[in-house]
């Protein structure tokens, strides 16, 4: 077991959040939790660890200067980890304001408190201190079906708002550590999936959809292909690049899992047919339905992340269909979770590309 460290992680009850939350209690960290608890987020992500003397959650947002100096007063963190994030790029389009306000102005906020907070430790703790910022590889633009993957020295060609506004985190940071010297380490992941994703997104749009007989959109003729990352080995890639990453440098975190959106909603019903059989035994298939594509969607995506295999020794544990194995597997059996979400807080047919 390491030694124990407390971690502030921001965007804690999040998807990706609550499972880097989850991990690091499960490895020994204390670990704090800041979350505004916007619609995409849920304290019952977080259940199997609630009561957990490593663990405290404060609501806050990281705008709120006061509030965030408050918690760094008070809970002296050794690390920050960065997630708390608008990650909805059907949402930006249609709304790009709050993208804006959290992804920009918070990483700022949350940058300039760190900064003050760290220039004020001493010792060993000023030395260890970390500011992990966590990012995507739509900063990246698009890719032709040809291209070689993205590397962390590809340019910025952001497409959507959302992205737009994640690239304009990842400048900040960057120019933290280069003005400053504040040490911060960054990554960029391909799409993530798993257990206690919000509705909205691809994967678990087309199970419930799947499962509660509606239409499964696909967007346009379903050929724009991602690679995808299980959110278990996201976590513990987030570990290590705190812990082992170089100072002011970036990782690549993917899962050498690229496929199209179709392929990846054909195999989740080939999944569900063997788990759930539909009555009469015909195919979920029948349920997909292609719709309208929307602006500015990129066609591609793919990261190459031979860096942090490399530098720091990790790799994706579990192959796509594993993956998704488990994911299908996981929301058959939590209705107790998703049902809440989907009817309370997700109303309507929001179409998702997981992210």
């Amino acid at each position: 077991m390491l030694p124990t460290r407390r971690i502030l992680v921001t965007g804690g009850a999040g998807f990706i959040g609550s499972t880097v939350v989850r991990h690091l209690v499960g490895r020994g960290y204390e670990v704090v939790n800041l979350d505004k608890l916007t619609y995409a987020a849920s304290l019952d992500s977080l259940r199997s660890i609630a009561d957990s003397p490593a663990y405290r959650f404060f609501q806050a947002d990281i705008c709120d200067r006061q509030a965030v100096d408050r918690i760094f007063k008070d809970e002296s963190p050794d690390a920050i980890m960065h997630l708390a994030a608008e990650t909805h790029v059907d949402r930006s389009i249609d709304s790009p304001a709050p993208f804006v306000d959290t992804n920009i102005i918070g990483t700022f906020n949350l940058l300039d408190a760190a900064l003050e907070y760290w220039r004020a430790l001493d010792g060993h703790k000023r030395a260890s201190f970390r500011f992990l910022h966590v990012s995507t590889d739509e900063v990246f633009g698009a890719l032709g079906m040809k291209d070689a993957p993205f590397t962390e020295l590809s340019p910025y060609a952001p497409s959507s708002p959302y992205s737009a506004s994640k690239a304009s985190s990842d400048h900040l940071v960057r120019a933290w550590w280069m003005t400053y010297g504040l040490p911060v380490v960054l990554t960029n992941c391909s799409n993530n999936y798993g257990p206690f994703q919000f509705p909205e997104k691809l994967i678990p749009l087309a199970i419930l959809n799947a499962i509660e007989g509606r239409d499964v959109p696909i967007y346009g003729a379903g050929e724009n292909v991602r690679d995808w990352l299980y959110v278990d080995d996201h976590a513990r890639a987030l570990e290590l690049a705190m812990t082992s990453g170089e100072i002011g440098q970036s990782y690549n975190v993917g899962g050498r899992a690229e496929r199209s959106n179709l392929t990846i909603v054909e195999t989740i019903c080939k999944i569900l047919d063997r788990l759930r059989p539909r009555s009469g035994r015909s195919s979920y298939r029948g349920q997909i339905r292609f719709v309208p594509d929307r602006p500015g969607h990129d066609l591609r995506y793919a990261m190459e992340p031979a860096k942090i295999e490399r530098e720091l020794g990790w790799s994706a544990s579990e192959t796509l269909e594993s993956g998704l194995e488990k994911t299908v597997a996981w929301y058959l059996e939590n209705e107790w979770w998703w049902r809440p979400v989907r009817e309370q807080k997700y109303a309507g047919e929001r179409l998702g590309t997981a992210r």
